[in-house]
């Protein structure tokens, strides 16, 4: 569709409700999801990951949004309500937090299928005409209003967004579809092992971003006819995409900028992509602008002051080189290098930081050397430690190492008491 007018997709938007699956665990994160949910993680230096669909659906108008949450849900809910609970029912508006409640089972949610079947009252109450589907766990901004009115033009019952991915890192990782001319999908793996690549680019697959539109009475009917089927794992990406595109029409929607190219997305699923994701923001053009005002990311943040660089002597200058650094910082006497601050860090004097992720509230005592770590939130890192120029060391200190040489500490393996 060219050029649709602004009432056009204003009615568009009005007519859908945004289900955010937000109770993911994040397994490959390892000990920097112990104790909270994937999307509830820190990102950019002030955001959380479920700020980017949030803030998505809203820049899009879309205003009625469900976030379904499971999994060590404390600190995720904790932020909904302070970041985002501003919304007014009466205009039309709502962030609703869905904690799994067996609503329909003795069970919890079983699945992708079934976290949106057990809250199928929940969205009927709300009438919408469409439904769209949202991963919680991704980083990207995205116009939704763009995808809506394809698929409505389309004339699918179902819509998956999708971008090229490089085969390698596909494998395993994401569900992959086979599309003909039009973009209708042919054919749908669940994060094979050998993904089918593009016919064009034998290095590259089409891959799902895990965010759908539906019809929404065609996603009640298929959703009850699976919740029926015993042999069914009640997911998306397994169950429900397969059974249909050959009956129905189900249609990819690529993901790019105006001018036809791929445009920014992550997922942040391992300690390696994690580190890259928030690396690339420190660099003077980032590929994912964080400052566009307009559109915006919003996020629930403390009222705290301005960060602060103290002391200029010999060998003892507060200072910030290519690094993002966040309020209530307090770099004194110390140097940050091409690293991300986030809210609340101090670093004393004669340490030397680069390369890293600081998490909220965390303190670097005196004469530290840090290299290519992720330091998780709350943490103190006692005087004089060298984390990341030895991995053996590392290792034997007991914090985790990856393959990329990337250097995880929590507050457990520093002996303190741990939080989300």
């Amino acid at each position: 569709m060219s050029n649709p007018s602004p009432r056009y997709i204003s009615n568009l938007t009005r007519d859908t409700y945004a289900l955010i699956l937000a109770g993911g665990r994040g397994s490959r994160l390892h000990e920097l999801t112990d104790w909270r949910a994937k999307p509830a993680l820190y990102f950019g230096g002030k955001f959380r990951i479920i700020d980017f669909p949030l803030s998505n659906c809203v820049n899009s108008g879309i205003k009625r949004i469900g976030v379904v949450t499971q999994y060590k849900s404390h600190s995720l809910i904790r932020h909904l309500v302070r970041g985002w609970g501003h919304f007014k029912k009466e205009l039309g508006e709502s962030v609703e937090i869905l904690p799994a409640s067996q609503r329909s089972s003795d069970n919890w949610y079983e699945g992708t299928a079934d976290a949106v079947f057990q809250n199928i009252d929940i969205i009927r109450d709300e009438i919408p005409k469409y439904v769209m589907i949202l991963s919680g766990d991704h980083i990207y901004s995205m116009d939704y209003a763009n995808i809506l009115a394809h698929h409505v033009e389309s004339g699918a019952k179902m819509t998956v967004s999708c971008m090229p991915v490089p085969i390698e890192e596909a494998a395993g990782a994401f569900g992959v579809m086979s599309v003909d001319e039009d973009y209708r999908i042919l054919g749908f793996e669940e994060k094979p092992e050998h993904p089918t690549p593009l016919p064009n680019d034998p290095t590259r697959c089409l891959a799902s971003m895990g965010n759908y539109i539906f019809d929404t009475d065609f996603l009640f009917e298929h959703l009850k006819r699976d919740s029926e089927n015993e042999g069914s794992e009640r997911d998306f990406g397994k169950d429900i995409i397969p059974s249909i595109i050959k009956d129905h029409p189900v249609y990819a929607y690529p993901f790019s900028n105006e001018d036809g190219e791929v445009s920014y997305w992550r997922d942040v699923g391992t300690l390696d992509s994690f580190w890259l994701a928030n690396m690339e923001l420190v660099s003077p053009e980032p590929p994912l602008n964080l400052y566009d005002k307009k559109w915006p990311i919003w996020t629930y943040q403390e009222q705290l002051p301005p960060a602060k660089f103290v002391w200029e002597e010999y060998n003892r200058c507060g200072a910030a080189i290519d690094s993002v650094v966040s309020g209530g910082c307090i770099i004194s006497g110390a140097t940050v290098r091409k690293s991300l601050c986030f809210s609340n860090v101090h670093v004393h004097s004669y340490s030397e930081i680069e390369e890293s992720v600081l998490l909220p509230d965390v303190e670097i005592k005196r004469n530290c050397k840090i290299k290519k770590a992720i330091i998780d939130r709350g943490c103190v890192v006692p005087e004089g430690t060298v984390i990341g120029h030895d991995h053996d060391e590392d290792r034997a200190r007991g914090f985790r190492v990856t393959d990329k040489g990337v250097v995880l500490v929590t507050r457990e393996m520093l002996g303190l008491k741990v939080g989300i």
